[in-house]
């Protein structure tokens, strides 16, 4: 069995860059398969397979043919068909497992995952840490990304960490620049602690 990590957020907020980046930094020290959704197509899945240097068998796109919430949370079956095909092929350490891209209501089962990360970006504006949707106030870990754009999109990082603070209370968040290894160490950091 896997640990088997979610990866949820807005269209665009870098789900699937951020998931190429931690498996180039983890694909040489651990065993990894990937599971992404989209809504009509295998668009994610199909970037991966051509950017990663990853067995293709070990990536696997799941078209979930409406709602993204739906096959993450409510039925989740397609995505556990793919898990568990995933395990039995490979036996990985990790498997991310990336939801269609959905609003700030998503939230995994975990009876499909044992943890999942909900990510952000500030160009989708400062205001989202107070909106408090269910993915950023109950996800296990949010990751606010493209800090680097945050001159040129007006936002100003540090009343954003300190509405994030306020609103996760205890629950763990990290800023990161997908352009920054060294900000990609922190969730590095959290994925082992969890293995």
């Amino acid at each position: 069995m896997s640990l088997k990590i979610g990866i949820a957020g807005p269209v665009g907020s870098g789900k699937t860059s951020l998931i190429e980046s931690l498996t180039n930094m983890l694909k040489d020290k651990y065993s990894l398969a990937i599971v992404t959704n989209d809504i009509y197509t295998t668009e994610d899945a199909n970037y991966l397979k051509k950017t990663l240097d990853l067995d293709e068998n070990r990536i696997t796109g799941v078209e979930t043919g409406g709602c993204p919430h739906t096959a993450i949370r409510d039925d989740i079956s397609m995505n556990q068909k793919a898990v568990v095909e995933l395990e039995e092929k490979f036996s990985p350490d990790i498997t991310f497992v990336e939801s269609g891209g959905d609003n700030l209501s998503a939230t995994f089962s975990y009876e499909l995952i044992d943890y999942y990360m909900y990510v952000i970006d500030v160009a989708q504006g400062a205001d989202i840490p107070r909106k408090k949707g269910a993915g950023l106030l109950f996800s296990d870990l949010l990751v606010v990304n493209k800090t680097d754009l945050a001159p040129y999109v007006g936002v100003d990082l540090i009343s954003m960490k300190s509405d994030v603070e306020n609103n996760r209370k205890n629950k763990p968040s990290v800023f990161i620049s997908n352009k920054d290894e060294k900000s990609l160490v922190q969730v590095i950091s959290w994925i082992e602690a969890l293995l």
